[in-house]
């Protein structure tokens, strides 16, 4: 059964965030190596800010991360672990066998930069420029994969230290294109899964990441059981009329008129036809394109945009109003509408059990305060074909300063996105501690 249609099973766990779960006399028990490993984060903070500030200065599309995944494997080597390279175009992959019989654990970052100008003002900022959809554009980690892949360094570091005593084996993912590949290819987590990632050498048994807010205090932690993050889904609708004069518009059919029906139609389905108390949803139109004069009513109009849901079921319904409500529209007005959906990414969903398994553990690194109950976003991150094949758990860890209120600062895939170096460190503890204890867990 796909995990994602249990969410409603858990809707009350979640409501409760875990307590009876999370209660100290459920909490699973730390693994003896934690203590050495939290002081091991602590002790190679300065690896991990220097690492983060090199890759943010240089930072690299989809599918073109070569000198990010060059710098990756190199420092993987420089600690004895094993590296695959390669994958999925520019993924790197680290094998580290632990000294003692084991669980395979996995734990990934992404490497991708985006296409967005850098407006902060840092001796480190970005000045790098790119090729994206054939215009020359600024490149920038606007979304913080620049720390995810310094933090995952980091977690290797400690772990790499700890190898005689690990009780398993970690698979080290770093992922290319998670933002998206260009036209007409292929990458990103979906390859990875494809390429075997999770199925050739060691095969995990469960996946962590991580991913850092800009808008969420450091030192603080976010989780949630089931749909976490929106599937995300491109519509395209074609819509054909009869060109004609635009001064004689009784002779053909608008498809210009139409479509206008049509978008307003589409928000129907989210404000009239979806039961929002059960999961948050969207319909966005993006793109228009329709004419190239101002008399003539063109023959054809190609709308586009994005469907974001949290669960398959909802998922499914909304494809099917959308063609509904698109093709009916058109026909009532002479015209038709072809409705093509592209999926892209499924809903990202944390394994419920194993949520409540390492529930404890988040609390132990970041303390009992300072791990938060969030709501799902409607964000999306393919983070989710991983999950699709064994039990994940994805959190955020904050990135912003102290003192700070979210509206004060900028949002990811902005150019004045900004993160507090100070909160790096949390997330190196927060992989380590997922993955010695959930090796601890299995052996008993």
């Amino acid at each position: 059964m796909n995990r994602i249609h249990t969410l409603k099973n858990y809707r009350l766990l979640a409501a409760l965030g875990l307590a009876l779960l999370a209660t100290p006399g459920m909490a699973q028990q730390n693994s003896k190596l934690l203590p050495k490993a939290t002081a091991l984060a602590e002790k190679v903070e300065p690896n991990v800010i220097a690492w983060r500030r090199d890759f943010h200065e240089h930072p690299e599309l989809g599918n073109h991360e070569t000198e990010t995944a060059a710098k990756i494997a190199r420092q993987l080597q420089k600690l004895g672990i094993e590296v695959q390279t390669g994958v999925a175009h520019t993924g790197v992959v680290g094998i580290l066998k632990g000294g003692k019989p084991g669980p395979v654990v996995a734990l990934r970052a992404d490497i991708d930069g985006l296409p967005v100008t850098e407006r902060v003002d840092l001796p480190f900022a970005s000045k790098a420029k790119g090729v994206y959809n054939g215009q020359e554009v600024g490149v920038m980690h606007a979304c913080g994969h620049d720390t995810h892949i310094a933090m995952l360094l980091g977690t290797a570091e400690v772990l790499a230290s700890m190898k005689n005593d690990l009780k398993g084996t970690v698979k080290f993912i770093f992922q290319p294109a998670e933002e998206g590949v260009p036209e007409g290819e292929e990458g990103g987590a979906k390859l990875m899964v494809k390429e075997g990632v999770l199925d050739k050498g060691p095969k995990p048994e469960v996946i962590f990441g991580l991913h850092i807010n800009s808008q969420t205090e450091v030192g603080k932690l976010k989780y949630r059981p089931g749909g976490t993050m929106a599937s995300a889904d491109v519509f395209k609708i074609k819509v054909k009329g009869r060109q004609v004069h635009g001064a004689y518009p009784w002779n053909g059919i608008d498809p210009i008129v139409t479509s206008a029906q049509i978008i307003n139609g589409l928000q129907t389905i989210i404000s009239r036809q979806t039961e929002l108390p059960e999961d948050a949803a969207v319909v966005t139109v993006g793109m228009i394109h329709g004419g190239v004069r101002n008399n003539i009513i063109p023959e054809e109009v190609l709308l586009e945009g994005t469907i974001r849901s949290l669960n398959t079921d909802m998922q499914q319904k909304l494809h099917e109003k959308i063609r509904l409500t698109a093709t009916k529209i058109a026909e009532s007005a002479g015209a038709t509408a072809e409705v093509t959906i592209i999926p892209q990414t499924p809903v990202t969903f944390n394994d419920p059990d194993l949520t409540a398994k390492m529930l404890p553990t988040l609390q132990t690194v970041a303390g009992r305060d300072n791990v938060i109950l969030t709501k799902a976003v409607t964000g999306a991150e393919d983070f989710a074909f991983y999950q699709e094949k064994i039990p994940g758990l994805f959190v955020f860890v904050g990135g912003m300063a102290k003192g700070k209120k979210p509206e004060e600062v900028a949002p990811h895939h902005t150019p004045d996105f900004y993160i507090d170096e100070s909160g790096l460190t949390l997330g190196v503890k927060t992989l380590t501690g997922l993955t010695l204890n959930y090796m601890e867990s299995k052996g008993k």
